[in-house]
């Protein structure tokens, strides 16, 4: 029996990239835009949900999809530049093809917004799956094949374990170790410049291989 192929699922803020100079930058966009009060400082310390959770916090239900197109549309100028990949985050991506897979990203963000950071700071990902949070991160790693899913959010580990996929967490957002760990997540790696070691022995166990099919076997 054939080996299934190698996909992993990375989240993107503050797993692959640390999102808060740019976001930061948005938010006072929108605040000087829209007149409103915004706590940007605030709102970078619990990324990981969808924008609209976030534009509640600060605007009456009625205008939150109003806003949040808003927000979409000043993203571009002002959050990609600021952004910075997170150490490893290159090299994360980079092992994962290096052994022969694919390494797609599933995040919240919307997607074209998400394809510019990736494109800024030349991580060089396979598919790019924007607008999922939480349990729905599955529909994209099932539709993959995705058999591990790398995050920062207790969320990325409810996704992870929704898809039937190993939950990989990295405590760089806003959930701490004790928290990923609370949650159900596999395996924890302090940050993804752990990420190459592991999963090159991940691989030498065959790891990735169908159940019941070892690597000795396939």
């Amino acid at each position: 029996m054939a080996a299934l192929p190698l996909t992993v699922g990375f989240d993107l803020d503050m797993t692959l990239i640390d999102s808060r100079p740019g976001i930061k930058a948005a938010y006072r966009a929108l605040s000087a835009l829209t007149g409103a009060y915004i706590d940007a400082d605030l709102a970078v310390t619990r990324l990981g949900p969808p924008l609209e959770q976030e534009i509640r916090e600060w605007f009456p239900e009625e205008r939150v999809a109003e806003i949040s197109d808003v927000y979409r549309a000043l993203y571009p100028e002002h959050a990609i530049t600021g952004t910075l990949a997170m150490p490893g985050a290159r090299e994360a991506i980079a092992a994962v093809q290096a052994a022969g897979g694919r390494a797609i990203v599933v995040t919240a963000k919307y997607e074209p917004n998400a394809k510019l950071h990736l494109t800024h700071l030349g991580i060089d990902a396979d598919a790019v799956i924007g607008s999922l949070w939480a349990e729905a991160k599955a529909e994209a790693l099932r539709e993959h094949g995705a058999r591990i899913y790398v995050g920062d959010h207790t969320g990325d580990v409810r996704g992870a374990h929704t898809a039937g996929a190993l939950s990989v967490a990295v405590p760089t957002g806003p959930c701490e170790a004790a928290e990923l760990r609370a949650a159900g997540a596999d395996i924890l790696l302090a940050d993804l410049t752990e990420f190459p070691t592991w999963l090159e022995r991940y691989v030498a166990d065959g790891g990735y291989e169908p159940d019941g099919v070892d690597a000795a076997s396939a």
